[in-house]
């Protein structure tokens, strides 16, 4: 590999949250020195004791030997100021999701910074064109979507800006090689790849509740399919509080029919696996979930209060309307070129959803079942529960011709 003007020799991250652990742990064991800034000094303490108490751990099973976490820990240097990032090619920002926080952030590093190194948000929905417009660098600035945990997940979504150039795109996507990350390109727009087909997946899985299914027939469903963990499960995993949170900061979504179920949960201190319940029961110190009557209960009585008459939903209608959501929302992602190939849809979800790899990932899977065939299932969805359901025009034009989405190239059928 040549060394371009913008290989990444010294890398910088903003933020010693969850998310800013596990970037500063994905660079420092590539070997990439990483300086590391939180606005916290008592929080950045404590993440460097995770970072060390990590790799002692990990020496311990024989993962790496002692010279290599001698070696790890070297390439991390705690600084107290934004002047201490001065000569860093490549900034990471992983504060939380917001806004205005992340755009008083990116005035400071454009002031800061010199003219050449790349600005970066490891937002997982936010616009990434309102970030990199405070700054006077917009084509030096773009995403890097870590998932969580960052040091243990492959997929990294990297995000393009309207202004980002081809040449910062190559040195994320070189960046993304040399720390081992699959690395997906991804278009701007609200959840990028992997977040917004998820949410359509999850809108299914919530009415499927309201209509009659519980939380552990959705999950033995999808799981029965090959799914790592179902939706509910999912949320247990990653806490139920998350969205209920962004909700209430937002001031917005928070009646939202859907979500009623998870708001009630939140407020009874139902957060999911770290306490020890959520959608599902956990004993002390296990991840074995259990099936909780509660919850049956609780989402039974929200249903009715909400007006639905439940019915029964067997396994098939739950796959077939959890699957075509996210095949649909795929497809649009496609037609908008947010995303320039089927497969980097499929990479997306194969590396960093769980979905079942000897499936090939939702547009490979959909392409096997025929598009002509899938169309039809759309419509026939369409039919019953309304034009949300609508099939993508990318879709009605492959089936047309007898295509799959493997078909398209950046935007051309």
């Amino acid at each position: 590999m040549s060394h371009s003007a913008f290989t990444v020799q010294q890398a910088a991250v903003i933020g010693a949250g969850t998310m800013g652990r596990g970037i500063v742990m994905s660079l420092a064991n590539a070997g990439i020195p990483v300086l590391w800034l939180d606005n916290n000094p008592q929080m950045l303490e404590q993440a460097l004791g995770v970072v060390a108490e990590t790799n002692a751990h990990n020496v311990a099973l024989g993962r790496i030997s002692a010279e290599q976490s001698a070696a790890r820990l070297a390439c991390v240097t705690p600084v107290s100021d934004y002047a201490a990032l001065a000569g860093a090619d490549l900034v990471i920002e992983a504060v939380y999701e917001n806004l205005e926080l992340k755009q008083q952030i990116f005035r400071r590093l454009d002031t800061t910074l010199k003219p050449g190194a790349i600005l970066a948000s490891n937002t997982s929905a936010l616009d990434i064109d309102a970030i990199a417009a405070v700054t006077a660098r917009p084509q030096q600035v773009l995403g890097l979507h870590f998932f969580s945990p960052a040091h243990i997940m492959k997929l990294l979504e990297i995000v393009r800006g309207a202004k980002t150039t081809p040449a910062v795109l190559d040195a994320a996507l070189e960046l993304g090689r040399r720390i081992g990350k699959v690395a997906v390109v991804a278009g701007n727009c609200h959840g990028f790849i992997g977040n917004r087909m998820l949410a359509s997946y999850v809108h299914e899985a919530r009415m499927l509740l309201l209509e009659g299914a519980y939380p552990h027939q959705v999950d033995a469903a999808l799981q029965g399919f090959g799914f790592a963990m179902g939706p509910f499960r999912m949320y247990d995993v990653v806490g139920i509080d998350l969205e209920w949170r962004a909700r209430e900061l937002a001031g917005q979504g928070q009646d939202e029919p859907t979500v009623q179920v998870d708001n009630r949960l939140c407020g009874l201190g139902r957060f999911g696996q770290k306490a020890r319940m959520g959608y599902y029961r956990y004993a002390e110190g296990s991840r074995q979930a259990e099936q909780d009557p509660e919850v049956d209960a609780l989402v039974l009585q929200v249903s009715e209060q909400l007006g639905f008459v439940r019915r029964d939903i067997g396994p098939e209608e739950i796959l077939e309307r959890c699957l075509l959501a996210l095949v649909n929302e795929g497809a649009k992602i496609l037609e908008e070129q947010i995303a320039s190939t089927s497969h980097d849809i499929d990479l997306v979800y194969l590396n960093g959803y769980g979905f079942p790899a000897d499936k090939g990932g939702p547009m490979a899977w959909a392409d096997e079942q025929g598009l002509a065939d899938i169309l039809a299932r759309l419509e026939a969805l369409q039919a019953r529960f309304g034009d949300h359901w609508q099939p993508a025009r990318l879709l009605e034009t492959l089936a047309a011709s007898g295509q799959g989405f493997a078909a398209v190239q950046a935007g051309r059928v």
